[in-house]
């Protein structure tokens, strides 16, 4: 291959121009409270939430192969340490948010230690079983309401904010800066050495572990790191809610199936699957939402179609037609300019 007409590149001309519109439509997010009304408000921050829940079960099950369906544990998790750090410790709930991660990060060591012993759909199962646990065991505690739930007290919310409009445009900002926070931890990561470790175990686990890599801690890692990242997720969304039960808290269908709905739609193994999935899911929820039961079934349908017809995701698909990449993580090969 000769030098002088070819190069070998990590960026192109389409994730550079999409950096630039991301960067304009970043600065226009952090200005809705100035442009945006409540209802709008609390729309887009579910929407971030959401999008950095599909983004950390992307990095787990689309490239450390750790396929959970008992995510909603580190949600219920995170919400409840949010609960009683403010209640019981007297955090600040900013600073309760970032604990909650922490004990996240703790509570996962011994859970991953447990359920790593598993494999394929038995892992799977685990994860469901120890979500379950966790739901169990906070029901019983009555000090933060037991069974039927607890609100956050009038004085803690009124910490965050003295005005109500002030604290939901901290509310939204969190919520947005958790967005970007973990899809930039995810991309960089990706482009790490530890994030080419990780995607060499997706590709070949047997040629990856022939290869020096060591591949129970590398999965250790992403599953401690999304679940630190998850519990803090959680502890932002019932600090919009206000109020937390463990039905609430460790809902499968709202914090694992939705997830999962999102980033096959959108394309697992990607990084920007699980944002056009996101804009897919609730495009498709605040349209057909007040259907009932109709509402589900159209999801159900809508996600066999797209495992049918395109089995990488809408991302996939339009990947394969346009061989464009907005969040690039390998080396291309492409022709120098004569000039």
């Amino acid at each position: 291959m000769n030098s002088q007409t070819y190069a070998v590149s990590r960026s192109s001309r389409a994730a550079r121009v999409s950096a630039i519109i991301g960067t304009l439509v970043l600065i226009i997010l952090v200005a809705a409270p100035w442009w945006a009304g409540r209802a709008d408000m609390r729309l887009m921050g579910e929407l971030f939430l959401y999008l950095a829940l599909a983004s950390l079960w992307n990095l787990m099950a689309g490239y450390a192969g750790l396929v959970s369906v008992g995510q909603q544990a580190f949600v219920g998790f995170g919400g409840y340490m949010l609960f009683a750090l403010t209640m019981f410790a007297g955090l600040h709930p900013i600073t309760a948010i970032a604990a909650a991660g922490l004990l996240g990060a703790l509570i996962s060591v011994p859970v991953a230690v447990l359920i790593f012993r598993l494999r394929g759909a038995y892992f799977a199962i685990g994860t469901w079983v120890i979500a379950e646990v966790f739901r169990l065991g906070f029901a019983q505690v009555s000090a933060l309401g037991g069974g039927s739930g607890s609100s956050l007290p009038v004085a803690i919310v009124k910490s965050l904010a003295s005005k109500r409009a002030m604290r939901e445009s901290i509310s939204y900002w969190l919520a947005l800066s958790a967005a970007v926070l973990v899809v930039a931890s995810v991309y960089f990561f990706l482009r790490s050495r530890k994030g080419l470790a990780l995607t060499a175990i997706r590709d070949n686990e047997t040629a990856a572990d022939s290869l020096g890599i060591d591949i129970w801690r590398t999965k250790f890692v992403v599953y401690v790191v999304t679940s630190a990242f998850t519990a803090m997720i959680g502890a932002l969304i019932f600090l919009q809610k206000l109020r937390i039960s463990p039905d609430a808290a460790f809902s499968v269908n709202d914090w694992t199936a939705f997830v999962i709905f999102i980033v096959v739609i959108g394309g697992i193994g990607t990084i920007e699957g699980p944002i056009i999935g996101t804009f897919v899911f609730f495009l498709l929820r605040e349209t057909l939402a007040d259907l009932g039961t109709v509402y589900l079934i159209v999801l159900g349908v809508v996600a066999i179609l797209v495992m049918l017809k395109a089995p990488k995701g809408l991302w996939g698909l339009f990947r394969a037609r346009f061989d464009v990449q907005i969040f690039p993580l390998g080396y291309r090969v492409s022709k120098r300019d004569p000039s």
